[in-house]
């Protein structure tokens, strides 16, 4: 009884329609297979229980008594997303939504104690002192970024996962895309919020029917370049011509475009507001998705100091961002202090030998990892070898140059969104879909991100609260000094 009753639940779970339904079924399981009392129970193995119950103690008694000095003081101490092991993939592993209470009332006391010393007028710290403990407190907690990888026709699924993540509120600030993954970023990241609302209506069909004809010319007898006007001109249609400096200021979203070189002697890039601000984010699109024997190579464009429209190292060109550099995690960490990386992962070469779940301890996952990671090693040094007597341009040691750079590209991240098909046939990445595969693929990629969604909210949280409060503290020290700086003009004009 107990074993169908689980099953009906699990059959509600899968058959849901939006994230509501699945939140109540899934909480429903918790509380009908004794999970919700997992979840009540403090203790167990899996993290250092008893020094964050201490810690949140002390939090919650200084906050109480406005004790803000104890308060600040506290916080100083160290505020990270994995203290005591909370945030071990294992702790959301055992029930279907959330994990320990404590973890989340944690998390809370936290962001709590955060808003309670962000407040103007704050008894006994000034606002350059909020400002220094706010600016440190958010470097030292770093920040989350969403990784879309290389997908061709799969980035449907990249545009449930954002849609999910959109309707929570929960899109990171830095996104990050190659290939198919680039496409979904630069047309997300060059909207405002009330756009991107858009974008996801039922109603608003442009992207799906528009997105699925740049690739009805895959397999034709048409030339490279004939491909690359099509795409070019669904590029233009979809994505404005801006900047990437210019497409931060007007959705707030840093995003990361990634492209590989055409030519040998170059290294791959990365692009965004920081390291190529001027950069035109279209042509960057257009060159993360040129696909090698597909499209043409491209060359990236700018604005020049006179804001015309100008080519960007014209001597260069450029190709699909998945060949070298799939998923960027260092270089983002190294430019906004990212350590928290959510990945929708959609590459058919690479999902057979990847899983959503890290599994971070027992024996048979060790001998596993050890020894996937032993044939990965051998299967490099092998190809090293092979390639050293072949001419540089020859086909094979391209091919062998290709392989190298692929497997030795990290691919996972903290929080792994996935297909449920573990084997995506890489003929259908470059087929023609149809507008009710298109329309599975999107609820496929909702679907996948619903059982992470509270795991990311618990674990950015802290983050989030963070930034927007640097933000806020930020602006608020502009209008102060704005506001001093007329006391004195009106000051001098009294006296003259």
């Amino acid at each position: 009884m107990i074993i169908s009753m689980a099953r009906a639940i699990e059959k509600k779970m899968s058959k849901a329609e939006t994230y509501q339904q699945w939140k109540e079924a899934a909480i429903e399981y918790d509380e009908r297979n004794g999970l919700q009392k997992w979840k009540d129970f403090e203790a167990t193995s899996r993290y250092d229980h008893a020094s964050i119950r201490s810690r949140l103690e002390k939090l919650r008694s200084f906050r109480k008594a406005n004790d803000n000095h104890g308060l600040l003081y506290t916080l100083n101490e160290g505020i990270h997303g994995n203290m005591g092991g909370m945030g071990r993939a294992k702790l959301y592993q055992k029930a279907r939504f959330g994990t320990k209470t404590l973890v989340s009332n944690y998390v809370d006391e936290v962001t709590s104690s955060l808003e309670h010393l962000s407040q103007p007028r704050l008894k006994g710290v000034n606002l350059k002192e909020q400002i220094d403990f706010f600016e440190r407190a958010s470097l030292c907690f770093g920040r989350s970024a969403l990784m879309m990888s290389g997908s061709g026709t799969f980035l449907f699924f990249h545009v449930g996962v954002l849609k999910a993540l959109w309707e929570q509120d929960l899109i990171p600030e830095v996104i990050s895309g190659s290939s198919g993954g680039a496409f979904i970023a630069g047309v997300v990241g060059t909207r405002t919020n009330k756009d991107i609302h858009e974008l996801f209506d039922p109603e608003y069909i442009a992207l799906e029917s528009q997105l699925r004809t740049i690739f009805s010319n895959y397999f034709s007898n048409e030339k490279a370049v004939s491909n690359a006007k099509e795409l070019q001109r669904i590029v233009e249609q979809l994505i404005p011509d801006l900047t990437f400096e210019e497409a931060y200021g007007l959705s707030g979203i840093q995003i990361n475009i990634s492209i590989a070189p055409a030519e040998k002697h170059q290294k791959s890039r990365l692009l965004n507001s920081v390291t190529s601000p001027n950069v035109m984010v279209r042509e960057a699109v257009m060159a993360s998705c040129s696909i090698p024997g597909v499209f043409a190579p491209v060359t990236l464009a700018a604005k020049n100091v006179d804001g015309v429209k100008v080519p960007y190292l014209p001597s260069r060109k450029w190709v699909d961002g998945s060949l070298s550099d799939d998923l960027p995690m260092k270089r983002l960490s190294r430019l906004y202090g990212v350590n928290h990386f959510i990945v929708s992962q959609t590459n058919p070469i690479v999902r057979p030998f990847i899983s959503a779940e890290k599994k971070d301890d027992g024996l048979i996952s060790t001998i596993s990892e050890t020894g996937f990671k032993t044939i990965k090693d051998w299967g490099l040094a092998a190809s090293h070898l092979m390639q050293r007597p072949l001419d540089a341009d020859s086909y094979f040691s391209k091919l062998i140059n290709g392989y190298i750079s692929m497997v030795s590209q990290t691919y996972t991240g903290d929080i792994n969104i996935l297909p449920t098909t573990r084997f995506l046939n890489p003929a259908k990445a470059l087929a023609v879909r149809s507008n009710e595969e298109i329309q599975e693929l999107i609820m496929e990629g909702e679907k996948s991100t619903w059982p992470n969604i509270e795991r990311i909210r618990i674990q950015t949280q802290i983050s989030r609260s963070l930034w927007r409060i640097v933000n806020e503290l930020e602006a608020r020290m502009i209008r102060s000094s704005t506001r001093a700086a007329k006391k004195q003009n009106l000051k001098v004009v009294g006296k003259k």
